[in-house]
């Protein structure tokens, strides 16, 4: 009997989820009390998603106005916005209210979109459920996902995969509503990483050019038609969504050059080096003096590069009338290699990958430096490397020929069960680094039952490289969702910078005016975050020095919160 529509999407999401939850343990046993919390970007990781999920369930449109930086009004967008993950986390966070559980539960759900997305691609292309299976395994838990850990945005690589169905359904019926549903599908891509965004909008663009000429639709008026329609769905759909990203450029000069690219440009060790089990052997050798310091993970997996080479070589080899009978979804599969990928969508593949691993090498490589110096969007990005995905996605959907050659026959099944334990053994890497989270200090308990206003914590980490500390306050704030004076982004206000350092000394004179100026309402003191002298200090200077414009609140424990009452003259 076989599986149709609902049926096969439920249990598709089934195999999915629970895949994800065997790559991604012990995420599922320590769900709602840990994360990343060895590094701060893991902090804000939680932060931000925990912020979109709690503005779009309480002040949609105040998304964008988070609780940093104050008083800046668009704070959300001096970083990826991760609105797309933050939606992902309503029901968690309605349910639980609870920040880890907000974000484990889209951590799991973007391996298992990324999973299911590839399925259908594949799927869609051949019409071969198990090689779309094991397609979805192949590229959902490659080694390039499990190096984002602690940046949930870079997860959502599902959506590559879902806008090239999205393209090749266009293809196959250029259509208002096919126009409508790419357009859409590319937005979304864009909401749920800048980066993929643009992968997704350059992959869909050249595939446009290359079937035009391909299928001698480059004079079909209708054709184009309906590709401006896509583009104008599209567009019309990021504008508003993309307006803070542009008021924070024009006032702040927010911009990526590009020497900041060629820190986070690819080179070969990037291309070798994994975190997976039957790969990490091989970290080692890539330092110097065999080989350049890597600053990516992007190896494919050995399944992927070896299956998508030959694949590739099948594909091209076939009929050069293979693409004049595209396949339905619910087509039947015959036996051997006679349902297969058409050739110049073999072609598009090839291409793509060539051109996704050229730009991945950053500046030096040179094609890098022409889409930055032709393509305005090039500005906010910083990473070529993370091209490597694109690659990643092409050698996983050029691999289904190959993969249908090998499950034809009467032992496909046998063949089918040996792929899939082949590609769990290639990509495993679990345990997945974890930490459980500290008791939450009594005065965030208090804090969030006071009335609004903006608060700053100590320490003030005022040198650059302790910015990224900052978003320890900014994840405790999710308690309380007070306006913060603190922040840690992408990007640095200058106002935030050039006040660091006096703001370190609060209570002090100086520090005050900047507050004052603020109207800061709240001050908390991480006693434990302080060497013995500089707390002794502090303690001397809030009981003593400033205990006129200071009333305490809660002084339990090592985090004190006083509630700022004046101003010295």
């Amino acid at each position: 009997m076989r599986l149709r529509g609902a049926s096969e999407a439920a249990a598709v999401w089934f195999a999915a989820i629970l895949l994800a939850c065997l790559f991604t343990y012990p995420y599922v046993l320590q769900f709602d009390h840990a994360g990343r919390l060895d590094t701060n970007d893991g902090r804000w990781s939680i932060w931000v998603v925990t912020w979109v999920a709690h503005a779009l369930t309480s002040d949609p449109l105040g998304v964008y106005r988070a609780n940093i930086y104050y008083p800046h009004q668009d704070a959300l967008a001096f970083s990826e916005g991760n609105l797309v993950g933050g939606a992902m986390g309503i029901p968690a966070w309605l349910l639980t209210r609870n920040p880890y559980a907000t974000h484990n539960f889209v951590f799991i759900l973007s391996f298992a979109l990324s999973a299911v997305a590839m399925y259908y691609l594949v799927r869609h292309l051949t019409g071969d459920r198990r090689a779309a299976a094991v397609a979805g395994l192949l590229f959902a838990f490659c080694p390039f996902a499990f190096a984002r850990q602690a940046h949930s945005q870079l997860l959502l690589i599902g959506f590559l995969p879902w806008s090239m169905l999205a393209f090749h359904r266009f293809m196959e019926r250029r259509s208002v509503p096919r126009a409508i549903e790419l357009g859409a599908v590319l937005w979304l891509s864009g909401l749920a990483c800048a980066y993929y965004g643009l992968f997704a909008g350059g992959m869909v663009a050249f595939g446009a050019l290359l079937l035009a000429v391909t299928r001698g639709w480059w004079r079909d008026v209708k054709y184009w038609s309906m590709l401006a329609l896509a583009a104008a769905v599209c567009i019309g759909l990021t504008l508003p969504l993309f307006l803070p990203y542009l008021r924070v450029q024009d006032t702040t000069g927010f911009a990526r050059t590009l020497d900041d690219s060629r820190a986070y440009s690819a080179n070969l060790g990037a291309w070798l080096a994994s975190s997976s089990w039957a790969h990490r052997w091989l970290v080692p050798y890539l330092q110097p003096p065999y080989m350049q310091n890597f600053s990516e993970v992007l190896f494919p997996g050995i399944l992927a590069v070896f299956l998508g080479v030959w694949g590739a070589w099948l594909g091209l080899r076939q009929d050069r009338g293979g693409h004049d009978a595209p396949l339905s979804v619910g087509s039947d599969v015959v036996s051997g290699f006679s349902r297969t990928i058409p050739r110049d969508i073999v072609w598009l593949y090839v291409l793509i990958g060539v051109i996704a691993f050229w730009t991945a090498l950053g500046p030096k490589a040179g094609l890098y430096t022409l889409l930055y110096n032709t393509i305005p969007v090039f500005s906010f990005l910083r990473a070529p490397s993370r091209t490597g995905i694109v690659v990643t996605l092409c050698l996983v959907v050029l691999a289904a020929p190959a993969l249908i050659r090998l499950m034809a026959g009467r032992r496909g099944a046998m063949m089918f069960a040996a792929l899939l334990a082949l590609g769990t053994a290639d990509l495993y890497r679990a345990p997945l680094r974890m930490r459980e989270a500290p008791p939450l200090p009594h005065a965030y308990v208090t804090l969030a039952q006071l009335p609004r206003g903006p608060v700053i914590e100590l320490p003030y980490w005022y040198e650059r490289l302790a910015y990224p500390r900052h978003a320890e306050y900014m994840l405790t704030s999710t308690a309380h969702w007070q306006p913060l004076i603190n922040g840690y982004s992408d990007h640095i206000p200058k106002d935030f910078r050039d006040a660091a350092v006096p703001l370190s000394t609060f209570p002090s004179r100086e520090s005050f005016a900047i507050l004052e100026g603020l109207g800061a309402r709240y001050a908390v003191f991480h006693l434990d975050l302080m060497d013995p002298r500089t707390r002794e200090k502090l303690i001397e200077r809030v009981e003593v020095d400033y205990r006129e414009y200071l009333r305490p609140i809660e002084k339990d424990g090592e985090v004190w919160l006083f509630e700022i009452v004046g101003w010295p003259r």
